[in-house]
């Protein structure tokens, strides 16, 4: 009998394995076409602005785009990144109860934060003043949507994140034709807005979960460990893209800022993929902790150096693109942003590159290493990209850029390096589940 239960333990083990790897693959699938389709949405919506009104209002679009990054940031930093990292695959009672006050988290945000840059629009007037005008009237709406998604991946049901995304786009087509007629920013602006409101009402109905703002002071306390340093990384790398921004702004012009944004449309798909990785790699990496820690710095290598990869040849393929293909693309932001391919391209595969670290680092909650890698990458770009700025115009800011990227990411990877040896992830010496650095 024991001979018998000998033989079929292998057997055992390696259909638990296929099945956990068949899950894995399941699980970034969805993680992939949930970043396709939000990739397409801002593809859709940088496209279609600067075809429609221009460089120059393109570039106060612009700005109002990397102010929300900013804010959005603040938003997972104290409520989606805790509830990644301590609540995938948690029990389902867990993951709701959770996740009620993760979105009433990211809803409080987004309406006080709205409302900061509503007075703000107003106090400003001009031509960029509308435009945070109304980008704060769609704060609320674009954080609960944001939300949603990372409270799917978290619970591995990636399906209803792409879903959402898709409710997001198909409402995002009459808008963005509406916002057209209308020709200004401050329309495209509350276009992308009121459509992401639309799939953030959604969720609520796909998760049958009503976010809970009066759980939000409870879940800054539960989690303040952790949210309030990923607060302090995620705002220092989106506030660099905003100090990058408005630096250009006023050194080169409000030009160079349509034309760096061409420049990293180009680049969408692989722009969405970076900007939403936590969606997915994190939740993977803190699966990988759990059943297999000596295998979590393989993950990463192959998450990074694939993201790495893909950019490369990805921005290969845009240096064979004809100007009249790129001109129908971009109109006239094309003729400016192809000279930026090649720099544009580099600073994305090095910022793939150092994604992989990072997601180990979250998945560790080595949150003070992640905020020294942050805050050390964000200071290179904000002086690569002014720099480069002020000695060499736009394209000099773009190569700027892409030198800091590159350094940063090294950066990243030593952090986690030293990570690992401290939690002793190897063979011989497994690590069960961490929680705080």
């Amino acid at each position: 009998m024991r001979m018998a239960t000998e033989r079929e333990n292998p057997r055992t083990t390696a259909a638990a394995a296929g099945s956990a790897k068949r899950a894995l693959v399941g699980r970034l699938s969805w993680g992939l076409a949930d970043q396709a389709a939000s990739s397409m949405s801002n593809f859709v919506v940088g496209i279609y602005v600067a075809r429609s009104l221009g460089v120059t209002a393109f570039g106060v679009f612009s700005l109002a785009w990397v102010t929300y990054g900013v804010v959005l940031n603040v938003s997972r930093g104290l409520a989606t990144d805790p509830l990644v990292v301590r609540f995938s695959g948690v029990p389902d009672a867990s993951w709701r109860a959770a996740v009620a006050r993760s979105s009433g988290t990211a809803l409080g945000a987004g309406t006080a934060l709205g409302a900061a840059s509503l007075v703000v629009g107003l106090l400003l007037g001009g031509s960029v003043g509308p435009a945070f005008a109304c980008l704060g009237a769609v704060l609320p709406g674009l954080l609960l949507q944001d939300s949603w998604r990372f409270a799917f991946f978290a619970a591995g049901t990636g399906r209803k994140a792409f879903v959402n995304d898709l409710v997001w786009g198909v409402a995002l087509v009459p808008a963005l034709v509406v916002a057209a007629r209308v020709g200004s920013v401050e329309a495209f602006v509350l276009a992308w807005g009121a459509s992401a409101a639309v799939a953030a009402v959604y969720g609520c109905f796909q998760s049958g979960i009503r976010p809970q703002l009066t759980g939000a002071r409870e879940w800054l306390r539960e989690h303040r460990d952790l949210g309030y340093r990923y607060l302090v990384e995620n705002v220092s790398n989106s506030g660099a893209s905003q100090l990058r921004a408005y630096g250009l702004g006023a050194i080169v012009g409000l030009g160079a800022v349509g034309v760096i944004r061409g420049a990293e449309l180009l680049l969408g798909p692989f722009m969405a993929v970076l900007m939403g990785l936590s969606l997915v790699t994190v939740a993977e990496a803190a699966r990988v902790l759990r059943r297999a820690p000596h295998r979590l710095g393989a993950f990463c290598l192959l998450l990074g150096g694939g993201q790495a990869v893909a950019a490369l040849l990805w921005g290969g393929a845009l240096l064979l693109v004809p100007d009249a293909g790129g001109e129908f693309v971009l109109g006239g932001v094309w003729s400016s942003a192809s000279e930026l391919i090649v720099p544009v391209t580099l600073g994305v595969a090095g910022a793939g590159l150092g994604t992989g670290a990072a997601s180990g680092l979250r998945a560790l909650g080595a949150a003070r290493r992640s905020l020294r890698s942050q805050l050390i990458a964000s200071v290179c770009y904000v002086t690569g990209g002014l720099g480069g700025a002020a000695v060499a115009g736009t394209v000099g800011s773009a190569w700027g850029v892409a030198a800091a990227t590159v350094c940063g990411s090294a950066v990243w990877w030593l952090q986690l390096r030293t990570a690992l040896r401290e939690r002793g992830c190897s063979h011989q010496n497994p690590i069960p589940e961490v929680r705080t650095s």
